[in-house]
């Protein structure tokens, strides 16, 4: 999408002119007679770059420039004048201008101008993204030796240099952001920021502002017009997080703007095109909530271009000491933080828990023995209660009523088949727990990571009761 420039002066020759050099370096122009004329403009679309004459009837140049330095920081303004002084154009410098320039108008200077401020506004843009990335530390590699993980590298080092779109599937705390970035950083739109949205964590009656943006007073409190997360990635991958907490009605028109690529503002008429990779991901099952009524059929196949499912952590325990060591690093580097050692045994522990709530869980955790240890050596005894194996447990089909053989037991004289062993102790994990909540659905829903319904159907399926 073309740079949008911004011309307000009272002249036609002028925004003839200028308008005939910008377009003919491949820009787009919109024009003003007046300062106010350009601050109305301004309500319903926000350019790239403003050219701003500073003699104006009614509001001059200098006053629409201290609106502009006030309103829209970060947006330069290059002011022009007929009769310029070094008086005159060190106050506009100081009010905020980008740059100076005086009529006549000379096509190299205009020419040379716009592209200091359009690259300046880039730089500016990319640098908060970096800002942004580095105060949250937001990894984009998969830490790992297991196969699934070689596998999901391999995998996404095939999918990331095309323009297919990707759905990220998997349980909570698996790391879907980490490989939606991880996609991005291989991708040909690597030199712009990957824009993120978490579905679920923005209200209902806010989400189609924030995904399309708004026009000035499209709302109570829409003060000025702000561009939406669809426009911000322009050129860009926008990644739809928690896509499966979105409601049909959003559902809807994210459809249509996915097929078309184009979209108004929210109380707009104008239609903006933009040109976006889309990554979304879920830890919901979407055919399930298809059948439920829950999630649109038409949605699920546009955006399920390319499907990446990634693996709960019980099934990469070998990775654990390495996450651990990765966490442990970022702990010592951000706040300073003596390091600590996990002795073997206590490893041995750790690689046996299920970790429910998967990497995410495991990060808090090592923060947690940060905490509690620092400085120390952080044995199998001094492991949370939670890691430690429970006195008894129920065979899937059993109910409350079987009791469960002693980890060891399961281990050494338990079935050989992986998926069974896996089920058992599943089935034992979820009992004790069960019991630690006095039977709970919500506190231990929310304990271990997953979703109630999720909760519901593995006990169901383990036979455990929960009244």
């Amino acid at each position: 999408m073309a740079a949008k420039i911004l011309i307000i002066d009272d002249e036609e020759s002028i925004r003839l002119s200028l308008r005939g050099i910008l377009e003919d370096e491949g820009l787009s122009v919109v024009e003003a007679e007046s300062g106010e004329e350009g601050l109305e403009l301004l309500g319903t679309d926000i350019p790239d770059l403003i050219f701003l004459d500073i003699w104006l009837p009614g509001m001059d140049g200098l006053e629409a420039l201290e609106i502009l330095s006030r309103d829209y920081e970060g947006l330069p303004v290059i002011m022009i004048s007929g009769h310029g002084t070094i008086e005159t154009a060190v106050k506009a410098l100081k009010k905020g201008a980008f740059d100076f320039i005086e009529k006549p108008l000379s096509l190299e200077k205009v020419v040379v101008s716009a592209r200091n401020g359009l690259e300046f506004s880039r730089l500016r843009q990319e640098n908060l993204a970096l800002k942004t990335r580095i105060s949250s530390e937001q990894p984009v590699t998969l830490t790992g030796v297991s196969k699934a993980i070689g596998d999901l590298r391999e995998v996404i080092g095939r999918v990331a240099p095309t323009e297919s779109w990707v759905l990220i599937t998997g349980e909570n705390g698996t790391g879907k952001e980490i490989v939606a970035r991880s996609i991005h950083n291989q991708s040909t739109r690597a030199d712009r920021p990957l824009v993120a949205v978490n579905c679920a964590a923005i209200p209902e009656e806010l989400i189609e502002s924030e995904l399309f943006g708004h026009e000035k007073g499209a709302f109570t409190g829409a003060e000025k017009a702000q561009e939406g997360k669809f426009e911000l990635a322009d050129g860009s991958t926008l990644f739809l997080d928690e896509i499966g907490d979105m409601s049909l009605k959003t559902q809807a028109k994210i459809l249509r703007i996915l097929q078309e690529q184009a979209f108004e503002h929210v109380g707009g008429r104008k239609t903006i095109k933009v040109d976006v990779r889309v990554i979304a991901a879920t830890n919901k099952d979407l055919a399930r909530e298809i059948e439920a009524g829950n999630f649109r059929e038409d949605l699920y196949y546009r955006l399920k271009v390319f499907p990446l499912e990634l693996p709960p952590l019980r099934d990469r325990v070998e990775d654990i000491p390495l996450l651990i060591n990765d966490f442990m690093d970022t702990l010592v580097r951000q706040h300073g933080f003596k390091p600590i050692v996990f002795s073997p045994e206590a490893l041995s522990v750790l690689t046996r828990y299920p970790w429910p709530g998967n990497v995410r869980e495991l990060k808090n955790f090592v923060e947690r023995m940060f905490i509690m240890f620092a400085g120390d050596t952080v044995t199998a005894d001094r492991l949370p209660p939670e890691f430690k194996p429970a006195p008894r447990a129920a065979e899937p089909g059993a109910g409350h009523a079987a009791e469960a053989a002693p980890l060891d037991d399961l281990i050494n004289q338990g079935p050989a088949d992986l998926k069974q062993a896996r089920a058992d102790f599943e089935a034992r994990f979820l009992e004790a727990k069960l019991r630690e909540f006095d039977g709970n659905i919500s506190q231990l829903a929310k304990a271990i990571g997953l979703e109630r319904s999720s909760l519901y159907r593995k006990l169901k399926a383990y036979n455990i009761q929960t009244d």
